[in-house]
């Protein structure tokens, strides 16, 4: 994790733009009407906070933090490029936004992922950082290609 940087930014900044096309394009290969990763309008939300993960001058990855309610927050839209797989930036942006969760003062922190092979290092990643499968929340429905994890954060 040396050497990364974790900023603030804007989801629909040219530089976020090939990545973020690229996460959306093969979420919705593998899980079709069941994805549900956001768009940079989604992403520009008023209740989502949106980061960008750097090595030197090369951005590596984002992920964001959307609001729920006064107490709950949800991982959303993680992603590391694939060429910087490896490098910790996943570990990094997921270290960062349950530190946020827990700054803001929720009790807990969920999130939806996929269940396709290409989803099991993120679920390795949620699973080492505390998460545990939980059921559908918010307007989630659950279906096979889909599963619910969530981390409490007031232990």
């Amino acid at each position: 994790m040396a050497g990364l940087i974790i900023k603030q930014d804007d989801p629909s900044a040219s530089h976020v733009a090939d990545l973020l096309a690229y996460h959306l394009k093969e979420v919705r290969d593998v899980m079709a009407e069941h994805a549900y990763a956001l768009d940079a309008t989604g992403l520009s939300a008023p209740n989502v906070t949106f980061w960008t993960v750097w090595r030197d001058d090369t951005l590596v990855g984002f992920g964001a933090l959307k609001q729920l309610d006064a107490t709950q927050g949800e991982v959303k839209s993680m992603r590391v490029d694939r060429a910087a797989l490896g490098l910790g930036a996943g570990r990094a942006m997921l270290n960062h936004i349950v530190a946020e969760a827990r700054r803001r003062g929720y009790a807990r922190l969920s999130l939806e992922t996929g269940t396709a092979d290409m989803h099991a290092p993120a679920i390795s990643l949620y699973r080492s950082c505390g998460f545990v499968s939980c059921n559908a929340f918010g307007d989630y429905q659950p279906s096979p290609q889909n599963q619910f994890l969530t981390l409490d954060l007031q232990v």
